[in-house]
């Protein structure tokens, strides 16, 4: 079932003020809309986000239809006015605006917050009780906290993420578009719903606080655990050939591509996908009779499944294994996981537009409330809300036409 995001959600009544660009604090936003939450985005009056120049500096390809995909993404659902941080005009238009909302988000650094007058006492003058949330590049304290971090930097590099992902390989794994940000992005929400309980069951709004480098030792917690246990390595290091579970695996078919296997408990699995993969006759060998001696020869075992793998194509296997009780799975491109069943099934990839009318698809965040999938609006134009926000906030015209005036708003 599909329901428009600005129906009954779990967050409509949260008012959300975002003062932050790019796509690791944005994303947030964009998984607060879809659970229902109203989500101003603040952006430069001039310019607004800069990442809608990606497409004119050629970085993002719009394609034919003319959608800058990396705006979609983490702004989809919200509403964007222009401002001026820098003017006088502009800050009061902001206090304004948070005196009326539950959340601020930033991405901004502490420098450039204090200059612009929207750090943590400059928004609680105006609103002693919002939950206050900052996405930052290697958290709030230590000799980093002022300086710029991007998930390239804080996550991918900094963070470990691409060490232990190259392993042994000559040339570093290159980090995908924004990929350590929009794991980030939902981090930051749910630590935003969790202060949100907070505030409604004790009146007390929260600081939030976080970094793409706390999300990169997250995300490798079982490195970062077995370092200490090996003078500073990561988890100790097997190939293919020398895997301790043959069952844990990739396996190439005839026809060039990839099957994942995933049975961590290989005693349990081992009769029944050797009959799976056409190897009945390796169930009572004495090479593998028992776990010591499969682990023994497990070299042997790898290698005859890599043959048997061999000797068939990806849709011979799809049949073969679609009764094999262990975990399984096809290695998919990108167009590929558009299509796969299960995730059109249950609504991962929504099919919207964008402002403009163009189509396209594009991910819904992964979290669903009583089986309902959201198909979430395209991203607002640079400043396209600024006279109905600032209007439903109490501002009467002659005011919003004077802030235009003077340069504070679009």
């Amino acid at each position: 079932m599909e329901v428009d995001i600005s129906g009954d959600k779990v967050l409509s009544g949260v008012r959300v003020l975002e003062v932050a660009a790019w796509t690791f604090v944005p994303s947030a936003g964009a998984v607060l809309a879809e659970w229902g939450a109203e989500v101003i985005k603040v952006e430069p009056r001039t310019g607004g986000d800069p990442q809608r120049g990606l497409v004119t500096m050629g970085i993002v390809d719009a394609g034919t239809r003319a959608v800058n995909y990396m705006i979609e993404i983490p702004n989809r659902g919200k509403k964007s006015i222009g401002v001026d941080l820098g003017t006088p005009g502009g800050q009061e238009v902001i206090r304004r605006l948070a005196a009326t909302c539950d959340v601020f988000l930033t991405s901004y650094l502490p420098s450039r917050r204090k200059k612009l007058g929207i750090d943590v006492d400059d928004i609680r003058a105006a609103n002693p009780d919002i939950v206050y949330v900052r996405g930052s590049g290697h958290g709030p304290k230590g000799p980093d906290a002022d300086t710029p971090g991007y998930d390239g930097v804080s996550y991918w590099a900094r963070g470990g993420i691409a060490t232990v992902l190259t392993e042994d390989a000559e040339d570093l794994v290159r980090s995908r578009p924004a990929f350590g940000d929009l794991l980030g992005g939902m981090t930051i929400a749910g630590g935003i719903a969790a202060a949100l309980y907070r505030k409604a069951t004790t009146g007390r709004g929260s600081i939030v606080d976080v970094s793409l480098l706390g999300l990169a030792a997250w995300n490798l917690s079982p490195d970062v655990a077995v370092s200490q246990l090996h003078g500073g390595s990561s988890i100790p290091k097997f190939g293919h050939a020398d895997a301790p579970n043959p069952l844990v695996g990739t396996y190439r078919t005839s026809d060039g591509r990839c099957v994942q296997l995933m049975m961590l408990q290989l005693d349990k699995f081992y009769p029944e996908a050797m009959r799976a993969i056409g190897l009945p006759e390796l169930i009572d060998d004495p090479r593998f009779a028992d776990p010591a001696s499969r682990f023994a020869n497990r070299g042997e075992l790898i290698s005859l499944m890599d043959e048997a793998f061999a000797r068939h194509t990806l849709a011979e296997w799809r049949t073969r294994l679609a009764d094999l009780s262990g975990a399984w799975g096809v290695v998919q491109t990108p167009g590929e996981l558009c299509r796969d069943p299960a995730v059109t099934a249950n609504g991962y990839i929504a099919h919207t537009t964008t402002m403009s009318g163009a189509p396209f698809s594009l991910p819904c965040n992964p979290v669903q409330f009583d089986e309902q999938s959201v198909v979430a609006p395209g991203a607002p134009e640079h400043g396209q809300h600024t006279e109905e926000v600032l209007m439903e906030a109490g501002l009467d015209w002659d005011t919003i036409v004077n802030y235009k005036e003077s340069g504070a708003i679009l």
